[in-house]
């Protein structure tokens, strides 16, 4: 007459919880340091090929680098004489027309010529003229670093 009650054991309404796999709460590092460890490689690699592409055998002085924050216009002269604007070769006749349609942009940016140590002076000089002829007065001339200082 009287109802039993279940104490305990299996045969209970409960059930049983799975147990929740916690959240990892820790950053894994390991990707992060190979991404940068390639792109360091990359950079290693990449980085002398960022120097003007026409090869030139720079004369070397001591004197210090100019600090520039634009990317500044470089004209190349081999020791053949043939000119460059920064990588494409162009007659010394043309220089002059195409830095006055680059001068339309403004004539304050700067000019780094870069000299071949067997170029002809009256060569440089040539092609500094036809740059001043353009109407751009900030003009450097690039040399390399002198190995004892």
């Amino acid at each position: 007459m009287g109802m039993g009650v279940a104490t305990g054991g299996s045969g209970g309404s409960r059930r049983r919880r799975r147990a929740r796999p916690r959240a990892m709460s820790e950053i894994n590092v390991t990707p992060f340091v190979d991404v940068m460890l390639v792109l360091l490689i990359i950079f290693m690699v990449a980085a002398p090929l960022l120097v003007v592409g026409v090869p030139i055998d720079l004369p070397e002085t001591s004197a210090n680098a100019l600090e520039s924050e634009e990317e500044p216009i470089t004209v190349s002269v081999t020791a053949d004489g043939r000119v460059f604007l920064q990588e494409t070769e162009i007659e010394l006749a043309q220089l002059l027309t195409t830095l006055e349609a680059i001068a339309s942009e403004g004539v304050d940016t700067r000019i780094f010529v870069r000299g071949d140590r067997g170029t002809d002076y009256g060569t440089i000089m040539q092609v500094m003229a036809r740059i001043s002829g353009a109407g751009y007065q900030r003009l450097g001339l690039v040399t390399a670093e002198e190995e004892g200082s």
